[in-house]
């Protein structure tokens, strides 16, 4: 830690807030809840006969985290409203703000970017107390201990990871608009077209999921041969940050499910079912879990790109959704509906003349998400070094 950082108990310079939406000025679309991601999203609690007049108002440069941590995997569900607008949270959230006379001391911008550290989720994990459920409260948050620089030197790293960021927004907005693009083209050539309809277990020679190794999470490493995961698997893209590892024995005890080039990604279950992508070259060799089904045609990577595509098109994706959504416990698509669930299917040569176009634009998409990885990476580096390993009392 450098020299001229000064250590300081949070709770001498935050504040909780206990504004309330009394006058009904926001309703349904103004409520937020918080990812482990630490962003705002959209809340997906049932509100139907909800008033809002106790929820919580928390304004621009405000904070709020959930309480409860038993549901959010190794992350804390905390969010910083870096908009330029107020949203509403239930009472279910503590919101709070760096008090007036802090200001001038800590940036919350800053508060933000500690908040985000890897170092910081494993520390509420540890503090979080309960039965069934645990919980890190209000309390909690203010014994937190932290070192904090000089206000010109945070202003510093706040602008450097801003830059970082700001590139990964630009790269994954191009990367959005070319999947909408690969989308528009895909509706102009094949929307509508009376073609022959064929299951899935005809068209692939391997439909099948995998397994999580013996021990789970705790049996993971950080290099080696690639563990492919739901969420990893999104539509139109894979996604790199949380891909886990597996060694050689590991791998050999699932080798009936390794990954080839131009596979087909699927998930079976759970929020994400239905998710859609192709598998990235740079992730291989690899395997996948059980929550991953693995689609390959056997006509080879044009097929692939367009089975993608098939798969992620409204209509398929509500008839799929419908699948998953069907079974008594939770969402989920075995791999006998996967094999009958039936894509229309077009003439080799315009199947052949669409995969080409897809593959083009995705050189370009691997090249960007490629770039956005590094950033990431990038910026881990830069929060790394934003304090020492003694910051919560480790060893």
């Amino acid at each position: 830690m450098k020299s001229n950082y000064k250590r300081i108990r949070l709770g001498n310079y935050i504040e909780r807030i206990t504004r309330r939406n009394t006058e009904q000025k926001y309703g349904i679309d103004d409520v937020r809840g918080v990812t482990n991601t630490k962003k705002f999203a959209k809340t997906r609690a049932n509100l139907l006969g909800r008033t809002f007049e106790k929820f919580y108002i928390v304004k621009p440069k405000e904070f709020v985290f959930n309480r409860r941590t038993t549901r959010m995997g190794e992350r804390f569900g905390l969010g910083y409203n870096e908009y330029d607008r107020e949203y509403i949270f239930t009472e279910d959230y503590v919101p709070f703000r760096i008090n007036d006379e802090a200001l001038s001391l800590l940036m919350p911008e800053y508060l933000y970017l500690f908040f985000c550290r890897d170092e910081f989720d494993r520390y509420v994990r540890y503090q979080s107390a309960g039965s069934a459920t645990e919980f890190f409260n209000w309390e909690d948050m203010c014994k937190v201990e932290l070192p904090v620089p000089p206000i010109e030197k945070q202003a510093a790293i706040v602008r450097q990871y801003k830059t970082i960021a700001d590139r990964i927004a630009l790269k994954q907005r191009i990367n959005d608009n070319l999947v909408q693009t690969l989308q528009e083209i895909y509706k102009e050539r094949f929307k509508n077209k009376e073609y022959t309809k064929l299951p899935l277990d005809t068209l692939c020679s391997k439909i099948g999921s995998g397994a999580t190794p013996k021990g789970g999470k705790e049996s993971y490493h950080e290099e080696g041969i690639s563990l492919i995961r739901s969420t990893n698997v999104f539509d139109f893209r894979f996604s790199y940050p949380d891909l886990a590892h597996i060694d050689e024995a590991q791998a050999k005890a699932l080798d009936n499910v390794t990954v080839c080039d131009d596979d087909v990604l699927f998930n079976i279950t759970g929020v994400s079912v239905a998710r859609c992508c192709m598998v990235p070259a740079n992730v291989l060799p690899a395997r996948v879990n059980q929550h991953v089904m693995i689609l390959r045609p056997k006509a080879g990577k044009y097929m692939s790109y367009y089975l993608m595509c098939a798969l992620c098109d409204n209509d398929n994706k509500a008839l799929l959704l419908g699948i998953g959504q069907s079974g008594s416990t939770r969402e989920a698509i075995n791999k006998q509906e996967m094999e009958a669930f039936q894509i229309a299917v077009p003439p080799g040569k315009k199947m052949e003349s669409f995969g080409k176009v897809a593959e083009s634009i995705y050189k370009v998409i691997h090249l960007n998400e490629t770039e956005i990885a590094l950033l990431l990476d990038v910026q881990k580096l830069l929060l790394a070094q934003l304090s020492s390993r003694n910051d919560f009392g480790e060893a």
